[in-house]
């Protein structure tokens, strides 16, 4: 059945069709329900095995995809925050929904799915196998229901906070499926020598506390789903007798070299320098991974918007929605112009 979704593709829309394209299961995902939206901003829901409960899965299409039935497009993987959902319809950034060549997708990583496979499956929280969930099942899902050009060039992961962390994970993780990553105000380093940034994963399995809401919507929940104990994902987080070696193997600061050949960009602000705001710890993580991408020589597009004054009219440099906002406003056409110069004959 997975051969013939591929090969075959989906039904194509017709230009004045009011429903979003039909979408057939497979790949382990079951659809719940119908698909509620528009033609080019729609959610579906389903459940798998991998992850407890359904998950709604966001999918932004650009303008003409109805209109251009021979049309193949390149897909951006999106990955939301903590304590977010691809239901929040803030997701759908104006830049992703204005992008003119490409399809964005928005998978639910849970409240605070990390995009990993967690290392505890027995948890209050149930299976947790979001990196199986979306590398697995949601990119075959995809490819074989929408035009997309299904190959590393034609696919790009990205995310914000929490999702910052997941792009750059899947990236290194993965390398043959993605040509481009982004990491927006991302956990983008969780050694010991990040403690700060350890402990925000941490109070999100414990519910003690929000240090890295990574929510599009105006007020982040402080209830992350059920509590878990602190080494649910990667074991214990305390250094002793190395005994946190699985946190070490999971910090992308440790392996920017598997990004060879990629496409970086890394946005940060700096907090406006208040200790208590969770930008002002991003940003370290997003410099010692620009240092070691350096260290590489590998290029990057590095952007720290300090206090936000200039970026956008609603940053002020903290972990906010009108920061991720305008870092989308410089990373989507850049994206779009990667794509076109690594597939340039594509229909």
């Amino acid at each position: 059945m997975a051969a013939t979704l591929l090969t075959l593709g989906a039904p194509s829309a017709r230009a004045d069709d009011p429903a979003p394209p039909p979408m057939t299961d497979g790949f382990g995902l079951t659809q719940v329900g119908a698909a509620t939206g528009t033609p080019t901003n729609f959610v579906i829901t389903v459940k798998t095995d991998e992850v407890s409960g359904p998950h709604r899965i966001r999918i932004l299409l650009p303008r003409d995809y109805a209109a251009e039935p021979a049309k193949r497009y390149p897909v951006l993987y999106f990955l939301h925050g903590a304590s977010d959902d691809p239901g929040n319809p803030y997701v759908a950034y104006p830049a992703l929904t204005a992008a003119q060549s490409m399809i964005t997708v928005i998978p639910d990583g849970g409240r605070r799915g990390w995009y990993t496979n967690w290392l505890d499956q027995k948890t209050a929280a149930g299976a947790q196998n979001w990196e199986n969930f979306h590398i697995k099942q949601v990119i075959p899902f995809i490819d074989a229901n929408l035009r997309t050009v299904a190959s590393k060039q034609g696919r790009a992961v990205g995310g914000l906070s929490m999702g910052g962390f997941g792009a750059l994970h899947y990236a290194q993780r993965h390398p043959a499926l993605f040509s481009e990553v982004a990491s927006l105000s991302g956990a983008n380093e969780l050694s010991r020598n990040h403690a700060v940034m350890r402990a925000a994963v941490v109070a999100t399995l414990t519910n003690i506390g929000a240090p890295l809401c990574g929510t599009s919507s105006p007020n982040c929940s402080l209830n992350f789903g059920p509590t878990v104990s602190s080494d649910a994902i990667f074991g214990t987080p305390y250094p002793v007798f190395d005994a946190d070696w699985r946190w070490n193997a999971a910090d992308p600061v440790a392996h920017m070299d598997a990004l060879a050949g990629m496409g970086v960009s890394i946005y940060t602000g700096d907090g406006g320098g208040n200790p208590a705001e969770p930008e002002f710890w991003v940003q370290s993580a997003a410099q010692h991974a620009k240092e070691r991408l350096d260290a590489l020589k590998y290029p990057s597009h590095y952007v720290n918007y300090g206090n936000g004054s200039g970026w956008g009219t609603d940053c002020k440099g903290g972990h906010r929605y009108g920061c991720w906002a305008q870092d989308l406003v410089d990373f989507v056409p850049r994206l779009e112009a990667a794509f076109a110069s690594r597939i340039p004959e594509r229909a």
